[in-house]
């Protein structure tokens, strides 16, 4: 038998495969443990700085549950990869992160005008927070939790894209 003859062009392709294989695809990061534990940090550091600057200005910024809820979202999706849960965990993590925040807010009040220390009334009198909370939340608080948890949601698809 004799050996097949390439093709007088030199074009490698040309009496074959017309199209070049496909480059491999990039491979998928699915770290969801890790995406959950940066999105549980990011919480935590978005709830803080939530807290003290409206602690700080007396009042709570209803639009820094954006902040919070994109920086939450963002950073598990950033870490995690694109697991379809990680939005859904950004979201509910963005909503525990505001409410924190608006607790840390009520907290910096009271020792402003109560004249404990922050520790003694965050964690001495928590649940005295959290009724205070139920008691002056209004319509708006419950809105500005759903937009984090929408941003948040909203993040981690943008980090994942």
């Amino acid at each position: 038998m004799s050996q097949p003859v390439p093709p007088p062009s030199g074009n490698p392709f040309a009496g074959g495969d017309q199209f070049a294989p496909a480059p491999p695809p990039a491979p998928v990061r699915d770290r969801v443990g890790l995406g959950i534990v940066a999105a549980v940090v990011a919480a935590l550091v978005a709830a803080g700085a939530y807290g003290a600057i409206g602690g700080a200005i007396e009042r709570e910024i209803g639009y820094a549950a954006v902040g919070v809820g994109f920086l939450v979202g963002f950073a598990a999706a950033k870490v995690g990869g694109r697991n379809p849960a990680l939005p859904v965990i950004s979201a509910v993590l963005s909503i525990g992160a505001v409410y924190l925040g608006q607790l840390i807010v009520t907290a910096v009040m009271v020792t402003k005008f109560g004249g404990a220390s922050f520790t003694e009334v965050f964690f001495g009198h928590f649940g005295d927070l959290m009724t205070l909370w139920k008691r002056d939340a209004e319509g708006m608080t419950y809105v500005f939790l759903g937009i984090a948890a929408i941003t948040a949601f909203a993040g981690a698809k943008k980090a994942d894209a």
